[in-house]
């Protein structure tokens, strides 16, 4: 048996893998081999056996490299090819980062490994373990725990000190290192191939890589995110009939708030610019009336202001840097917006102090914090609130748009 690692970058071997570098002389057989593979600058070292940690450790220290914005993996072919040679047909186990690294270079270095073992050919010969790493959002249920003693933690400090004492202060947060990078216990788990899926979607932005699954973001089946739909259901309600005309959810998703309302009676014009994400709205909730489906975002709704309705619904989607000044040309006199309450005290409101064309005519709790196991329980997280602010524009001011 020999292990293989495979990082995006030489220090992450040692920051995150330096239990499997370095296994005590116990554990290790005469031909244990360990083999790193660096995917930035596709290296493959060899560290022979029973080689003394110091030895290891200098063979990586002459591979750290500065900075570098476009290390990314190669993919799973080149990944397969390159793990099938490092082992020449020996029985291998993989090592490498957890899918839902939030640095999101490694993150999809984690994520290819695993599909690039998942094959016919491999299926059930090479064991997949990643690194639990750092989780700032995730703790994981994990299969092997390995704090390291006193000596081990030294050396690992020192490997940075020496050798990487520049990302210490680099500005790049792919690749600084900081506390929080640096285990001083190394954690591993496995996992299958829907469960790798979903923690590499549940990390992403609204981009493809957030749909590449259906439901991200578990809506359809998390006891939290169904109390949140329900309850920003009935709040719209409180102020708004169906016989007022239609809302305008903006960010809609694949539809979990949208079919609640069309479900309600409510008209809904409901936009989505991602297009996977739109084709599952359509074929979900938009698949009938009185669900119509649009491609605009908010920046497009708020300049061809081609959307009049009797309210628009910005729904935990205010969390992507968007110009709130957009809001006032949007054309409606109602907003119903709901975030998490720190990007509501830190964002809308500092923002709503300055903009005299709001009002805010109500604010509601809709859920508050829950702790919540994702991914089938591989792993659990805080869930962090909403709440519901109701804008309405003060009469003294314009319409974003003539309504007719």
């Amino acid at each position: 048996m020999i292990d293989i690692v495979v990082v995006l970058r030489a220090e992450d071997a040692v920051l995150d893998f330096l239990s499997v570098l370095t296994p005590p002389p116990a554990a290790s057989a005469p031909d244990d081999e360990v083999h790193v593979l660096i995917a930035d600058s596709g290296v493959h070292l060899v560290l022979p056996p029973l080689t003394a940690p110091a030895e290891r450790l200098g063979l990586l220290a002459a591979q750290v490299r500065e900075p570098d914005e476009s290390a990314a993996s190669p993919g799973p072919g080149v990944l397969r090819a390159s793990v099938a040679q490092a082992a020449k047909g020996r029985r291998a186990r993989l090592w490498t980062h957890s899918p839902a690294d939030n640095r999101r270079s490694r993150g999809r270095l984690g994520f290819d490994v695993a599909e690039a073992l998942d094959t016919p050919e491999t299926a059930g010969g090479t064991e997949v373990l990643h690194a639990v790493g750092y989780s700032p959002y995730l703790q994981f249920v994990s299969e092997i725990d390995r704090p390291l003693d006193r000596e081990l933690v030294a050396a690992k400090l020192d490997f940075v000190n020496r050798h990487a004492r520049h990302l210490l202060d680099a500005d790049s947060p792919q690749h600084m290192i900081y506390t929080g990078r640096v285990p001083s216990a190394e954690r591993y788990f496995t996992a299958r191939q829907d469960e790798r899926l979903r923690l590499f979607a549940l990390l992403a932005s609204l981009d493809d890589e957030a749909a590449s699954v259906p439901d991200p973001w578990e809506f359809a089946t998390s006891p939290y995110e169904a109390e949140r739909l329900d309850a920003t259901t009935t709040w719209v309600a409180r102020f708004r009939d169906p016989a007022d005309g239609p809302l305008i959810e903006v960010g809609a998703c694949e539809g979990a708030l949208t079919a609640r309302l069309a479900g309600k009676g409510y008209r809904v014009d409901a936009t989505e610019p991602n297009q996977i994400f739109r084709d599952r709205l359509t074929a979900g909730p938009g698949a009938a009336e009185p669900v119509r489906v649009h491609p605009d975002s908010l920046e497009l709704l708020a300049g061809t202001r081609r959307l009049a309705g009797a309210a628009y619904l910005l729904i935990e989607m205010l969390y992507y840097g968007q110009d709130l000044e957009l809001l006032t040309a949007l054309p409606t006199d109602l907003l119903f917006v709901a975030l998490e309450p720190e990007v509501l005290d830190t964002a809308l409101r500092p923002w709503l102090a300055t903009a005299p064309a709001w009002e805010i005519v109500d604010e509601t709790v809709l859920v508050r914090p829950a702790l919540e196991t994702v991914c089938g329980g591989r792993a659990h997280l805080r869930k962090r609130g909403s709440t519901g602010v109701l804008l309405r524009r003060r009469p003294t001011t314009e319409r974003g748009a003539d309504f007719s």
